[in-house]
C-alpha cells in the first residue's frame, strides 16, 4: 500500500513539474523582434543550399545569447527547419527599410537572399554562399 502511494506521489510531482515547464516555455508572445522576424515571400527565394517556395517563414538567430552568428529559417509554425547556417555580421545599409537584401539571379531562378536585417537593429546577417 505504501509503495503504491509513493508511486502516485511521484507521478503527481512529475506531472506538476511538466505542467510548470510547459507554462514557462516561450510562446510567440515572448518573441524578441531583434532576433526573430516573420517574413512572407510572394516568389521562390534561395538560401545557401536550399530553394524555398513562396510563403511565410521565420528568420531567427539560433543562439541569441552567443557571439556566434547562426541563423535558422523555419516554417511559420516552427515545425520544419529549412536552413541553419553561419552568417557574417554586417552593418545595415543607411536608409534601408527592408528586412531582406536580395542578390542577383539568372532568368527563371529564385533570387538569393544576401542578408537579413532584424527589426530595430543597425546590423544584419549576411548569408555565406560558396
Amino acid at each position: 500500500m505504501t509503495n503504491r502511494m509513493t508511486r502516485r506521489g511521484m507521478l503527481a510531482v512529475c506531472g506538476l513539474a511538466l505542467l510548470g515547464l510547459a507554462a514557462a516555455a516561450p510562446g510567440n508572445a515572448g518573441v524578441d523582434s531583434s532576433r526573430t522576424t516573420e517574413l512572407t515571400f510572394s516568389k521562390p527565394f534561395s538560401l545557401p543550399g536550399v530553394t524555398l517556395g513562396a510563403g511565410t517563414y521565420i528568420f531567427e538567430r539560433a543562439a541569441p545569447q552567443s557571439a556566434i552568428e547562426v541563423v535558422r529559417v523555419s516554417s511559420r509554425d516552427r515545425r520544419f527547419v529549412y536552413y541553419m547556417g553561419f552568417t557574417e555580421l554586417v552593418q545595415k545599409p543607411r536608409g534601408s527599410a527592408s528586412p531582406i537584401a536580395f542578390g542577383e539571379a539568372t532568368a527563371g531562378a529564385a533570387a538569393p537572399v544576401r542578408a537579413w536585417y532584424p527589426v530595430d537593429t543597425n546590423t544584419g546577417h549576411r548569408f555565406i554562399y560558396r
